[in-house]
């Protein structure tokens, strides 16, 4: 078989390129990988996605109103923060939100008290939840007022009553309320303050 010039001086320096190759990749010293977060645009897509149908439910049971947040929950690993309030629009109380592990960042938690699921009121207490959703950077969300639905009996269920913008920047949370800072390199130049009120905690990620 003959071979061109060109074809065998290709063939004598790619030859010559793979044994002159120092160890390779089969003699690096291989690094455990480390699960990451989800990019937080996927989240974002994930809360307006949930808007119609509610970031939050309402539930008539028993006597009592309950209010979902499992919705705001299944996102908690790019939260530091759920505000809320009943009946106005102070976004004064605070919804904890579960400890992140990275290695299942959608999962609800386990939680037989149903603390990081819903709050239990008495019944019809709640004429409007608003809510606002903090992510981990500290930017916030819109802000969203909900009503009960009309004429659902017990089944869960939330109505938009309106959606409003912030009309100021928030706080920004510290590196310790930030589940993604525990897993991940800190953002240079970034310099965070404890955002105020808080009436709830986060676990810190181990």
């Amino acid at each position: 078989m003959r071979f061109s010039r060109g074809s065998t001086v290709a063939g004598i320096l790619a030859v010559g390129l793979l044994f002159s190759q120092p160890g390779g990749a089969q003699d690096a010293e291989e690094e455990e990988y480390k699960p990451q977060l989800p990019d937080v645009s996927i989240y974002k897509a994930m809360l307006d996605a949930n808007k119609q149908t509610g970031w939050i439910q309402f539930r008539n049971y028993d006597d009592r109103q309950l209010i979902y947040f499992t919705a705001l929950q299944t996102m908690h690993c790019r939260l530091s923060e759920i505000r809320y309030s009943i009946n106005s629009d102070a976004l004064d109380k605070r919804f904890p939100l579960a400890k992140c592990n990275p290695q299942i960042p959608f999962n609800l938690p386990a939680d037989e008290t149903a603390e990081y699921v819903y709050i239990s009121l008495a019944a019809n207490e709640a004429k409007t939840l608003t809510i606002q959703a903090v992510w981990d950077d500290g930017a916030g969300s819109e802000i969203v007022v909900y009503k009960p639905c009309d004429n659902v009996g017990d089944a869960t269920c939330a109505a938009i009553k309106t959606i409003k913008k912030p009309s100021k920047l928030l706080p920004q949370p510290m590196p310790a309320d930030s589940p993604v800072r525990g897993v991940q390199s800190p953002i240079p130049g970034k310099t965070f303050s404890e955002p105020k009120p808080a009436s709830a905690s986060r676990p810190a990620v181990e």
